[in-house]
């Protein structure tokens, strides 16, 4: 079972770093805690924390089923700091490294600290609205591809768990992880559980002391401690297991027992069934909306050049808050897919104030840039859409943050004031360079 074990962690790990460091992907947009710190600006203002997607909340709930039916399997058979940690043990036991044991009384009070961990990292990064630990972040150093943003802090957190899990076993799985403390609640009342027979047991203790998790496997009839990882080291330990003394499935009825195999699956299914539902059910990672919505409303759907992230989408919604003569009266609502190249964009009006064409023209018509002093030409393009036949190709501004702000061709002299008023400070939502 543990070889098992074993293989699965190690595909998931492969797959990890060959989308990362191979097709170039981003990770963290699959990352399970990812829609945990999200879920609350998602929630009060309807965007994602940069770097993140409404993908984080389907995998995060494709985990939540998977510790609802197989407890914490996640963190024994899917998470990669979690296999790290359990090589290097595994590594260091080999040689000869001795493992530093925990009491039981302090295993239970250093577990208190990942809700600590977890409460620390929610509270500033709502409040910010951004991912302030990503720069202490374990896994963020596996998979950061060592670009520009990853903090050296990163690497030292990460060092300091790999040296750690040398002499204690799966030390950040058991006391510092926020992610566990997440799934704590879901892995109380899973429905897998390991289970044991006390009449074909010949209380060895073996499976107690194959637990990583401290567990007293030996004591209970039925595994219900929310951290339990659903590792089965116990199972392969115990000598009695052929015998039925030892095995893993649902609480009832006492004749189902589970294979490894049906764990496996469940976690494939769970995962990949939110791969795919995020496919099928996309979810915008920006919405922002304005007005009262009518009876009923319109929705016209672009692909739109230049909406790479929640900061380019926030200043799209300019072009729709207009106040000069392509100013689009009543309802909007704008939902957005970030992302690099084209971008998905709907968006919603009352076709009775407005019309499609006329919020084509606020996108990408000139307008009056308050902090320059002067019109500039809109820094997007919607796809399919050239009135003038000039097949201006939309502006890159991943390499620099200004260059959607000046006139190709060589700017026009600066002008004192729009045409016909200048944008109201009170809809913009921030005009300076690089907003």
């Amino acid at each position: 079972m543990k070889k098992t074990r074993h293989a699965v962690q190690l595909a998931f790990l492969a797959l990890t770093l060959g989308a990362v460091y191979l097709v170039g992907a981003n990770a963290e947009r699959w990352c399970p805690f990812g829609g945990v710190e999200a879920l609350y600006t998602y929630a009060r203002e309807g965007n994602m924390i940069c770097s993140l997607g409404t993908s984080n909340f389907y995998i995060l709930g494709g985990v939540v089923l998977m510790t609802l039916l197989a407890r914490r399997a996640f963190c024994s058979y899917l998470c990669p700091i979690g296999a790290i940690s359990e090589w290097l043990r595994g590594l260091a036991r080999r040689l000869g490294v001795p493992e530093l044991r925990v009491s039981g009384a302090a295993d239970r009070v250093l577990g208190l600290l990942k809700y600590g961990v977890l409460g620390v990292i929610l509270y500033f990064t709502w409040r910010a609205g951004e991912l302030l630990f990503r720069g202490f972040d374990p896994c963020y150093a596996l998979i950061s591809r060592h670009g520009a943003d990853i903090s050296f802090w990163a690497y030292v957190v990460a060092g300091t768990i790999a040296v750690a899990s040398l002499f204690v076993t799966l030390p950040f799985c058991r006391w510092f992880c926020p992610f566990a403390a997440v799934l704590h609640p879901f892995s109380a009342v899973g429905l897998g559980r390991i289970r044991r027979d006390e009449a074909a047991c010949t209380a060895c203790r073996a499976c107690a002391k194959a637990c990583p998790m401290a567990i007293p496997v030996d004591r209970l009839v039925q595994v219900t401690v929310p951290r339990c990882t659903s590792c089965m080291n116990c199972v392969d330990a115990c000598p009695s297991a052929d015998r039925g003394a030892l095995w893993w499935g649902p609480a009832a009825p006492r004749s189902w027992k589970w294979s490894q195999a049906a764990l496996i699956a469940i976690l494939l299914f769970c995962a990949t069934g939110a791969v795919a539902a995020s496919y099928v059910f996309p979810m915008p990672s920006f919405v922002k909306t304005r007005g009262t919505p009518p009876e009923q409303p319109a929705t016209v759907e672009l692909r739109m050049s230049n909406v790479h992230c929640r900061g380019r989408a926030n200043y799209l919604f300019y072009f729709l808050n207009r106040d000069d003569e392509l100013r689009l009266p009543g309802y909007l609502k704008v939902e957005a897919w970030p992302g690099p190249g084209t971008a998905d964009v709907r968006i919603t009006y009352d076709p009775a104030k407005t019309d499609e064409e006329a919020i084509k023209q606020a996108i990408t018509e000139l307008y009056y840039n308050d902090f320059h002093k002067r019109l500039e030409h809109s820094p997007f393009q919607i796809e399919g859409y050239d009135p003038l036949g000039l097949g201006r190709p939309g502006l890159d501004l991943d390499g620099d943050p200004d260059a959607g702000l000046d006139f190709l061709g060589g700017d026009l002299p600066p002008m004192p004031a729009p045409p016909q008023g200048k944008p109201s400070e009170a809809q913009r939502p921030g005009m300076g360079p690089g907003e």
